[in-house]
């Protein structure tokens, strides 16, 4: 086993724990330890990306750590919505420019889709649907574009991230149709 695989598996296990923590509304992100681990696992699936690149895999993985390092700093910033995706859609923007000028075929379109969702689902304010529905359907995205390239830590990292990220999009949902529901007379 090499440290780049080392790296790899040890970030993607941080941010898959993160995943499966269950959102709680917190006065501020610094105080939910899910963040933290989003903050850590990141951090490494960053280096990750980077040896991994120096050894020959896709540069597309480090456009998504940037994207996702930018987006977790907003988070554990706490900047509201409203800041975030602009700052977001510009960043994001950049490097779907960059990656579309690298285009590898149309599985980069599938990863810069993926990139943009999730970059935004780190962003949004934690423990609602539309976060972990971002989430969800950013990471599936990701998880196809790695099988294409065959990066199989990032393949199995962002399958469980879309699958625990989906659970909390129905647990949350389901919870919302209860309180909506309409109380007997």
């Amino acid at each position: 086993m090499n440290t780049t695989f080392l790296v790899g598996i040890v970030g993607s296990i941080i941010l898959v724990i993160g995943a499966a923590l269950p959102s709680k509304i917190v006065s501020h992100p610094v105080r939910l330890p899910k963040n933290w681990f989003f903050v850590f696992g990141n951090l490494s699936m960053f280096t990750y990306s980077y040896l991994n690149f120096l050894v020959g895999g896709s540069i597309f993985f480090i456009f998504l750590q940037v994207l996702i390092a930018i987006s977790t700093l907003l988070m554990m910033l706490n900047t509201p919505d409203r800041y975030d995706t602009p700052i977001l859609a510009v960043a994001g923007l950049a490097l779907v420019i960059w990656a579309l000028r690298l285009f590898e075929g149309y599985g980069t379109i599938l990863f810069v889709i993926g990139l943009v969702i999730l970059g935004l689902g780190f962003a949004m304010n934690i423990g609602t649907v539309r976060r972990n529905l971002a989430l969800a359907v950013g990471s599936a995205a990701i998880a196809v574009f790695s099988f294409i390239v065959m990066d199989w830590i990032f393949f199995w990292l962002n399958v469980f991230f879309a699958l625990f990220s989906g659970y909390y999009v129905f647990k949350l949902s389901k919870a919302k149709n209860v309180i909506n529901k309409p109380k007997p007379a």
